[in-house]
């Protein structure tokens, strides 16, 4: 099947790279281990409630090595090894609100900042009086981030000029293999590892340390210190700085080589609440069509208790777009990312006979140059036998091409809908077979920057393929030379939706609208473990900066301006920064045009929800959408919980808090959130919702509606205007939507509140199914 589930088994990890990859089929299997969930902690003092303490005492009574993880700062619950009638008999026992198999879920796998500061009017400014110093840009924020570990000795992490570490800080920096608690500074506060044991008790040895590079990356990314002359081998050379550069880093190393435990996720979270982050960033999630409801999903279990604590919680929304329903960590009191490109291409050039220049992408540094000319082929003409079809020869599959008719060509190679082979396996075919050089067809590669190290290859649009094709059929003795890239600044149209980005509607999460933002995703560069011989150029030095691409990276980007709206507004709540985020977010690209798909469609929030993140504009949004605890105990009633298990769940029920009778999935729409779904729309059936906004700039202010439609459906605010004073902060308005006629297609539109100097934009879509 095309597309980004294709491309992550190659550039695995859900990142363009060339990393190891956790079996995704994984995720069914069960360990042994399952996840108890018993709700809400006994208390703020992180003591373990008497029913908990019970249950792990009987099991540790039968096998001292039964429990693996105890929860208890955040909510209460344990993991622990179980067979399935003893898992069975636990989910009927007073207090425990689900009994779940440890699953395993997979990793979301720079210039991009100014990009982003370049599409936004006003520059971030958290400390008005200090000028633009940018170590103050979210100073003193706490990002916890959960990942494969940090590498402590890359520049990115630094703590030159940094204040002490904040006194509320309770977090450690565990000793562990080859990470020594010296290893953390006032950059890097804490450093936590969760490692494993066999069935005996014997522990894996562990360590925060990044293996992977992965965490590294995100880390840098959310929350690096700025390193000048940063770049891949020359290219994308410039000042490397994360978004909030002031904040200091909690890595919680969930993810090990065996992908990363549900059971370590809600460890980690259960950890971070008691020790003091401002932000949590989850590059990680499910796989789309396979992400468990709420009762068993540890990442929307632990989000929930930390956005209950005052900690924003982002994630990456996944790699499996373009197709529709892919989206994941859709939870509502989750901040979830899409993925765009930035305005910078990694431009490999193909130069054919006679000096046609062909604009191709993907990253390689081969020694070709523009007086080398190579014969050139067609991977159709270089079948190894009658046995092999002429599919499997044009997109150049392992074992289809003839060591005879390759050796010391260039082959052009197409990439069809063949059974599951990617880039690489057929970059490997050509190389095996003696080609000298590889070119690939494909529209979507062409967007994301493929590596091909020191071998001189490249990625062409189908555009420029066809081309390419037609100079080959024309021509007695094609030749070719592809050139080393070079990095191309200021490329229109950007941003553009990554292909891989997942898309909405969330096919579990009905009447609400995701992913909630975009952010850059694709060849971003940041920090990588100085260690790592895999992804060194033959003769040099391993690099101690990489360029990945997923919605890994977009998703640090927002947990970055994250940490820098709390810097600046700390007493806000985690709804009120989400929806600052999204209300200010910018939906045209630089060419002052609608943001577009790669196959140049029009963006819907299906792909980017209310539109690129802005680093300014949050910072003064105007007014907010606070979405408060009810309105999610509200969603818990529409997913089918009861009034005595939410109770079970959450320490913060209003007394006067009941489930409707009639609990269903369109009560979500009528959630304070800073988008709106609707969902069975009839034709000339209207339907209502209500938002509440709460007054963040001048007191007497009054804000008018500026609506967007599409054709065939009415929208209506009541009122039109709202009129804030000094004592009236909070007001409310309705929206009615009716449909002229019955439409097959989602209509998307926007709701714009402004009142001249701020812009307070949700995105709708109305939906007849």
């Amino acid at each position: 099947m095309k597309g980004l589930s294709n491309l992550f088994l190659c550039f695995s990890l859900f990142i363009v790279s060339f990393i190891t990859e956790a079996d995704s089929a994984s995720q069914a299997q069960n360990n042994g281990i399952y996840i108890v969930y018993m709700g809400a902690a006994a208390s703020s003092n992180g003591g373990t409630r008497h029913d908990q303490a019970q249950l792990m005492s009987s099991l540790i009574r039968r096998n001292k090595n039964a429990v693996v993880h105890s929860y208890k700062n955040g909510f209460s619950g344990f993991a622990a090894r179980l067979s399935e009638a003893e898992a069975k008999s636990m989910a009927q026992r007073p207090g425990v609100v689900s009994v779940f198999p440890d699953p395993v879920l997979q990793l979301h796998t720079t210039h991009s900042w100014d990009f982003l500061k370049y599409q936004t009017d006003e520059k971030i400014n958290s400390s008005p009086s200090s000028g633009s110093d940018s170590s103050l840009i979210g100073a003193d924020t706490i990002i916890g981030i959960l990942d494969t570990g940090i590498w402590p000795e890359s520049e990115s992490f630094n703590d030159k000029d940094m204040g002490p570490i904040p006194a509320r800080w309770n977090g450690t920096c565990m000793d562990g293999q080859d990470f020594g608690s010296s290893k953390c500074n006032k950059k890097i506060v804490g450093a936590r590892f969760y490692e494993e044991s066999d069935d005996s008790g014997t522990k894996i040895a562990g360590s925060a340390r990044d293996e992977n590079g992965h965490g590294t990356h995100v880390a840098s990314t959310a929350a690096g210190s700025p390193v000048a002359g940063a770049s891949y081998y020359g290219l994308a050379t410039g000042t490397a700085t994360g978004g909030s550069p002031g904040s200091r880093i909690a890595m919680y190393r969930v993810c090990t080589t065996f992908g990363c435990r549900g059971s370590a996720i809600m460890k980690a979270f259960d950890d971070a609440i008691a020790d003091g982050v401002d932000v949590l960033s989850l590059s990680l999630g499910s796989s789309p069509g396979l992400e468990p409801d709420f009762p068993s999903n540890p990442i929307a279990i632990g989000a929930f208790h930390a956005v209950e604590k005052g900690i924003v919680v982002v994630c990456s929304a996944g790699n499996s777009g373009p197709g529709p329903k892919t989206v994941v960590n859709t939870a509502p009191w989750i901040l979830t990312v899409a993925a765009t490109t930035i305005d910078r291409d990694f431009e490999t050039d193909v130069l054919l006979g006679g000096n046609k220049l062909i604009k191709g992408g993907g990253i390689n540094f081969g020694n070709m140059t523009k007086s080398s000319v190579y014969p050139l082929i067609h991977g159709n003409s270089t079948k190894s036998n009658d046995n092999v079809s002429e599919a499997d020869a044009r997109s150049c599959v392992p074992g289809s091409l003839d060591e005879n008719k390759v050796k010391g060509k260039i082959v052009l190679c197409e990439n069809l809908d063949d059974g599951g082979y990617f880039p690489s396996d057929k970059l490997d075919e050509v190389k095996s077979r003696g080609g000298v050089g590889f070119i690939l067809i494909d529209d979507d590669e062409r967007t994301v920057a493929p590596k091909f190290k020191s071998f001189s290859a490249g990625v062409v649009s189908k555009k420029d393929g066809n081309e390419i094709l037609a100079y080959i059929n024309s021509t007695r003795n094609p030749v070719a030379s592809i050139l080393p890239t070079v990095s191309i600044t200021k490329y229109k149209p950007a941003p553009v939706v990554a292909y891989f980005s997942s898309r909405g509607p969330a096919y579990n999460t009905p009447n609400l609208l995701k992913p909630d933002i975009t952010a850059p995703g694709v060849a971003i560069l940041a920090a990588w473990p100085g260690n790592d011989t895999s992804e060194a150029l033959r003769g040099q030095k391993p690099p101690i900066f990489n360029l990945l691409s997923g919605t890994s990276m977009s998703c640090p980007h927002v947990s970055g301006i994250a940490a820098t709206v709390k810097s600046v507004n700390p007493a806000w709540s985690p709804s009120a920064v989400k929806s600052a985020i999204m209300t200010t977010a910018i939906q045209t690209n630089n060419l002052k045009a609608p943001i577009t798909t790669v196959s140049g469609s029009k963006a819907t929030p299906y792909d980017i929800g209310a539109g690129e993140a802005s680093t300014s504009g949050p910072l003064k949004p105007g007014l907010v959408y606070e979405t408060d605890v009810a309105d999610y105990l509200q969603f818990l009633c529409s997913v089918s919980f009861n009034i005595s298990q939410i109770k079970l769940i959450s320490n913060t029920v209003p007394k006067d808090f009941s489930c409707p009778n009639n609990s269903t999935s369109e009560m979500v729409s009528n959630m304070n959130y800073p988008s709106i779904a609707i969902s069975s729309l009839k034709e000339n059936e209207p339907k209502k919702v209500t938002r509440t906004v709460t007054n963040t700039g001048e007191e007497a202010s009054v804000y008018t509606a500026i609506i967007e439609a599409p054709t065939g459906l009415e929208v209506q605010v009541i009122p039109s205007k709202l009129e804030f004073t000094n004592k009236s902060k909070k007001l409310s308005y309705e929206v009615s939507f009716k449909a002229s006629s019955t439409s097959k297609e989602d209509l998307f539109g926007s709701i714009t509140w402004t009142n001249g100097k701020y812009k307070v934009r949700s995105p709708f879509v109305a939906s007849s199914n």
